[in-house]
């Protein structure tokens, strides 16, 4: 059975966000056959666009995307106590797609924050948002790296091992999970 294919969907845009270094890390642990990170810069979702010229291709190679790989990673910062308005558009476009992507699809949530919660609001958000696409939203262990600015040396690799055992945990319970669908 070939290893499986994973994607990530980061809900900060910049590129050394504490978001995508920790996404990444994950992806390292998994240690997938591919994985690639989903390009979230959709426009705002509105039905008119929708309506007129239909999915924007971008929203619909994420959604294409989401329905090949074997699991999704959903990484969230936390902004003004919630998730952030990037991966709340990002999943209200994917939902306007045919197909059901989510549908049965392994998920693994995390967030960091600069905070000492690690992002545990925009987390439980994410949560809420994803639950009606009926994906298998792994229930734990939970990820939400604190004071997450501290957390990385200069490649970008998780410092702190009690984290790192964690984030490890869970990438061992997403191939688990994975392993259970191939049946």
């Amino acid at each position: 059975m070939p290893d499986p294919t994973l994607v990530g969907l980061c809900g900060a845009l910049r590129a050394d966000s504490s978001n995508r270094k920790l996404m990444f890390e994950a992806a390292r642990l998994f240690a997938p056959d591919r994985f690639s990170e989903l390009d979230l810069r959709f426009p705002l979702f509105d039905e008119d666009i929708q309506n007129g010229d239909g999915i924007p291709a971008a929203v619909q190679a994420a959604a294409d995307a989401i329905a090949g790989a074997d699991a999704v990673l959903v990484v969230t910062p936390e902004y003004n106590k919630g998730l952030s308005g990037v991966l709340k558009n990002a999943l209200d476009w994917i939902s306007r797609t045919e197909g059901a992507p989510w549908r049965d699809k392994p998920v693994a949530l995390m967030s960091a924050a600069a905070g000492r919660a690690g992002g545990e609001r925009a987390q439980n958000m994410a949560r809420l948002c994803l639950n009606p696409f009926r994906p298998r939203l792994l229930i734990g262990p939970e990820v939400m790296l604190a004071q997450s600015r501290k957390q990385f040396d200069e490649d970008g690799r998780l410092t702190d091992e009690r984290a790192l055992k964690l984030l490890g945990d869970q990438m061992q319970e997403l191939r688990r999970e994975v392993e259970r669908m191939r049946g």
